[in-house]
């Protein structure tokens, strides 16, 4: 599988001050204490494992590929010699198999796991602990959330589930157990800590948002549970960072709140409907405090606010710096996204903001992303090379859609087929089509128009991220 997978080990350190008298990191009203003792220390998890792990199933999946054959072998000569099979070495089909874990959510049979467990498949089975299986029913799969939900039929019967927590609830340093499959050896239990929360910036899927374990993370055991001691379910484990390939204690699990939002949206039996704030920015680095006057980098500096959209009409502007989203501080433009992104739609939330170095408060409304301007999606043919490339307006819907971080206006290539001219002139899903033979392209009707007169030589500018490259063609 491209993604690593999850195998968590034990985590948690006492902590002893001077002649081995424990340390206290109790505070006023604060229940989490350090073991005392021994006794303490020889305090058994057993408890929670047997009410979470039933919940936790292995997903196996099964894709069969198609290989296109030799065309030497598709002449009738040849086919002589060989059959219809074709020649020996020559696989028409080839069987590829995945194994995860998931979690039962609902006791109707509605298991959640990881996208890249089951990406592509043609057949899935979910086998439950008490090792019956099923054949599973993809509801959906959200690629950019890493996240997948599946449907059993338990004819019935009421399964054992996990109850989502409110991950924003948990703190450095609490115990986490992780139940899944490493390697296929059988449902395993493992414990550790939480090393760290809101880790951004991973490069795993687009809403970057993790928390951090020092669990060890193998294949087998994607889409497994991250579980708190009260039983309920704090994350999905899904990668690891490192540079060989095995594991350095640096785990991450999706958080249980961007869960939710991917169950509600399937439970809606729609795609996944992201709230939109209207706005981009950057981090506040060091530069960029010391230019603005603030004592330290925090919060992001929004460079770019649409017109008429939830955070303009709210009243921010360009220059403004966002600290807190719903009480939570952001310091990236991931965890900005993130925050929004787990919002409840059609409800307003709090956001605190500085400008002229003082702090202000505003509610902003919760919407999902305009259809505006229409997509006008298609298949580009002809002449040029833009031929085989698939094109539409950038609206707001689309950018979220497409997972397009820049400012939505313009002409976005959605896809370029295989083979295709424009794949073969290096035209990539995501660029934004600038200007053609230096005409500004704003919409997908001026730019056939464009297309449609021909001839060489052709120039043509894209964004691509940050960068603006140009191809100049014949001539």
């Amino acid at each position: 599988m491209a993604m690593r997978r999850t195998i968590f080990l034990l985590g948690a350190l006492l902590a002893f001050g001077p002649a081995g008298a424990p340390l206290s990191a109790q505070s006023p009203g604060d229940a989490r204490v350090v073991p005392h003792g021994r006794e303490q220390v020889q305090l058994s998890f057993a408890p929670v494992v047997r009410r979470a792990a039933p919940a936790v199933v292995n997903v196996f999946s099964r894709r069969v590929q198609r290989q296109a054959n030799n065309p030497l072998f598709d002449d009738p000569f040849f086919r002589r010699f060989f059959g219809e099979q074709g020649p020996p070495g020559q696989p028409r089909e080839r069987v590829q198999q995945s194994l995860g874990s998931g979690v039962i959510v609902a006791a109707g049979g509605t298991v959640l796991t990881n996208h890249h467990v089951v990406r592509g498949a043609d057949e899935i089975r979910v086998v439950l602990a008490d090792r019956r299986e099923f054949e599973a029913r993809l509801v959906r799969s959200d690629e950019r959330t890493d996240l997948a939900v599946l449907q059993i039929d338990p004819g019935g019967e009421a399964l054992p589930f996990l109850e989502l927590r409110d991950s924003d609830e948990l703190e450095v340093g609490d115990l986490v157990l992780a139940i899944g499959n490493p390697f296929g050896v059988g449902q395993t239990v493992t414990s550790g800590i939480v090393s760290g929360l809101a880790r951004t910036n991973v490069g795993i899927t687009d809403y970057g948002f993790f928390i951090q374990t020092d669990a060890a993370i193998n294949p087998g055991n994607s889409g497994g549970a991250l579980v708190t001691l009260d039983g309920r379910l704090a994350g999905i484990n899904t990668a690891i960072y490192s540079r060989s390939g095995g594991s350095v204690g640096i785990g991450f699990a999706i958080p249980a709140n961007m869960v939710r939002t991917v169950l509600n949206g399937a439970a809606a039996g729609g795609r996944v409907v992201r709230p939109w704030l209207g706005a981009t920015g950057q981090g506040v680095t060091s530069d960029i405090a010391h230019s603005m006057g603030l004592p330290r980098p925090r919060g992001v500096l929004l460079n770019e606010v649409t017109a008429g959209g939830p955070a303009g009409r709210a009243g921010l502007r360009v220059g403004d710096i966002v600290l807190e989203v719903a009480g939570r501080q952001v310091d990236d433009p991931e965890s900005l996204r993130f925050r929004f992104a787990t919002a409840q739609p059609g409800g307003t939330v709090p956001l605190l903001y500085l400008r002229d170095g003082r702090e202000h408060s505003v509610s902003v409304a919760v919407l999902p992303p305009p259809e505006n301007p229409p997509r006008e999606q298609r298949l580009l043919d002809g002449r040029h090379p833009l031929a085989g490339a698939e094109i539409a307006n950038l609206s707001p819907a689309l950018a979220e859609e497409i997972g397009f971080a820049g400012p939505p206006r313009g002409v976005v290539i959605v896809r370029t087929r295989p083979g295709s001219l424009a794949q073969r002139r290096g035209f990539e899903a995501g660029d934004v089509i600038v200007d053609v033979n230096g005409e500004p392209v704003a919409a997908v009707q001026p730019l056939l128009r464009m297309l449609a007169r021909g001839g060489l030589p052709w120039r043509i500018t894209i964004r691509r991220g940050e960068q603006t490259l140009t191809a100049n063609i014949g001539g």
